[in-house]
């Protein structure tokens, strides 16, 4: 069995992660945000869940241009959420209950209200606080023109004019400006912000945007032309390493510098990439001397195919094995929509023209999505490595894919001429109880509006009904704790086609039926399954079972 304990410097591996966007999980004191006591007062959820750690999604003071990932202060809490006593609380609660913390960090930009980027307005063109940013003048006879022709991962242009003529960089909102990581005041004040969550206690890091902190700044810029700027399809375009902004050779000397300031801390801590690149690539960012993991999107962006599973398995074993690392496995977060209906989708369906249809076309079957859901959890938490959860998927919420345009707060919506409408379908706040203002996620109204089936998905409708999805993550988080032995995965070769069948010991087989139809059902105990079912020597479809 393996060992989660506040010893052991590799409780990761094999470990199960919650993530907690703070702003939609519980509102404590009924602004309509979610906020840290609220977190708090919930972490016995957490517990009772059966998790090994949360990670926390930004809190910092922001504006919330992007969510709260445009950060104005990367070491203080959003007065709005609460204070860094209240985050110490949080912490040693967490601690209480059995529970490792961990926290975003937002590397790549700062928020435009950053004090940095404020004294960087106020400076001169080729001040010391300017550099702290990507400014460049524009092109054209007066400067009119972008520097280059890159593009905000949210729509257009990656430049803004200042009031003074130059331009800075911005590859998401306007109101997040790129840092330059060729500045040794943004190395030393990472360094500082490292430190200064460590020692308030936390056990490690999400990394976001991990790839992107290495820009190719050489005069003149180069534009991307034909290659593309945004997106993996960007890098399979040009030699690895070489793209002008994501994913660049030199970003791995950041980490490494990193690596010594969390293993000076014992236990030492941890880091994971969220590194949206080609799984070859992504292995190097958890390298040993580098972060410990980086999320493995092949497995979130794979289709409900057999085949394509396997090979995203097998593959992306193969590359953490190679450098060392624990594969990690996540099928929702808060960028995407929720897997219960994403699942559904037919291939090749664009998530974000079915969210501007509000979900109608196609039309999503919610009970045969929650089935095809719980049978991809189960599938995903046999497999070796860590598995990430993200709130309300263990109450099988689909995505709120009917959300009005008005309450839409997603910068993607404004960004990109109003023609996608972002993610705020899967930040829509959690429903804990059967009634109420806002389903017990606070005392008032929550910041975007739920939906009134939000009742029966609700923690108090679940808890103790037998077959209900809490029961089932509750029942296959206790079994797969005491299931955890070593790292490895031997397929079983004679698999009916549209099955994934694989042994992780010689106690815990996991056999995923993804057709239409009913297959065999191998001999075995049954442990638990996805769904109920007669056992009449067939696995009905969209089901996973674990045998021993």
């Amino acid at each position: 069995m393996a060992d989660h304990s506040s010893k052991d410097p590799d409780w990761w591996r094999q470990a199960v992660v919650y993530q907690v966007y703070p702003r939609s999980f519980a509102d404590a004191d009924g602004d309509g945000l979610g906020d840290l006591k609220g977190i708090t007062r919930r972490l016995d959820h957490l517990a009772a869940l059966g998790v090994d750690a949360l990670w926390l999604s930004p809190f910092y003071p922001s504006e919330l241009a992007d969510g709260g990932y445009d950060v104005a202060d990367h070491r203080d809490v959003d007065p709005r959420l609460g204070t860094l006593d209240d985050f110490d609380a949080l912490v040693a609660q967490a601690h209480r209950l059995g529970l490792k913390v961990l926290v975003d960090i937002v590397p790549n930009h700062t928020s435009h209200l950053h004090s940095w980027f404020q004294e960087a307005l106020r400076s001169a063109p080729g001040s010391p606080a300017r550099d702290r940013y990507v400014f460049r003048p524009g092109r054209g006879e007066h400067g009119e023109e972008p520097p280059t022709d890159w593009q905000s991962v949210f729509g257009g242009s990656a430049w803004k004019r200042a009031p003074d003529g130059e331009w800075y960089l911005h590859l998401f909102a306007p109101e997040q400006p790129d840092l330059n990581w060729d500045n040794e005041d943004v190395r030393t004040g990472f360094r500082a912000t490292l430190r200064f969550w460590a020692d308030r206690g936390v056990d490690g890091f999400r990394i976001d945007v991990a790839h992107g902190l290495a820009k190719d700044l050489t005069e003149p810029l180069r534009d991307v032309g034909g290659i593309g700027s945004t997106g993996e399809e960007a890098l399979l375009r040009v030699p690895p390493g070489s793209h002008p902004y994501w994913d660049r050779d030199e970003v791995h000397e950041i980490y490494r510098d990193w690596r010594k300031v969390f293993d000076a801390y014992r236990p030492r801590r941890t880091a994971v990439a969220e590194a949206w690149v080609p799984g070859t690539r992504r292995a190097l960012y958890a390298r040993p001397d580098e972060l410990d993991q980086a999320f493995n999107f092949e497995h979130l962006q794979a289709g409900w195919d057999a085949d394509e599973l396997r090979r995203v398995i097998t593959d992306s074993l193969a590359t953490a094995r190679a450098v060392g690392a624990s594969a990690t496995w996540v099928l929702s977060n808060h960028d995407v929509v929720r897997h219960a209906s994403r699942l559904m989708l037919p291939p090749g369906t664009d998530p974000g023209a079915w969210l501007l249809s509000g979900g109608s076309a196609p039309a999503v079957d919610g009970p045969a999505g929650l089935c095809r859901a719980r049978a991809a959890t189960l599938l995903m938490l046999a497999l070796p490595g860590s598995s990430y959860l993200y709130q309300g998927e263990e109450l099988g919420l689909p995505e709120v894919a009917d959300l009005p345009v008005e309450v839409l707060q997603d910068p993607v919506w404004e960004q990109t001429g109003r023609v996608r409408k972002g993610r705020d379908g899967c930040r829509v706040p959690l429903p804990w109880t059967t009634t109420g203002p806002s389903y017990g996620f606070g005392p008032g109204a929550a910041w975007l509006p739920q939906p009134p089936w939000f009742a029966s998905y609700s923690v108090e409708a679940q808890t103790g009904t037998e077959g209900s999805t809490l029961e089932l993550y509750r029942t296959a988080l206790q079994l797969r704790r005491g299931l955890l032995e070593g790292e490895t995965l031997t397929w079983t070769q004679d698999a009916p086609a549209g099955v994934l069948d694989f042994t992780r010991s010689a106690a815990w087989r996991c056999v995923a039926n993804l057709t239409a139809t009913p297959v065999p059902l191998p001999p075995g105990e049954i442990l638990l399954s996805s769904a109920p079912f007669d056992r009449a020597g067939t696995l009905p479809p969209d089901t996973t079972v674990w045998l021993a």
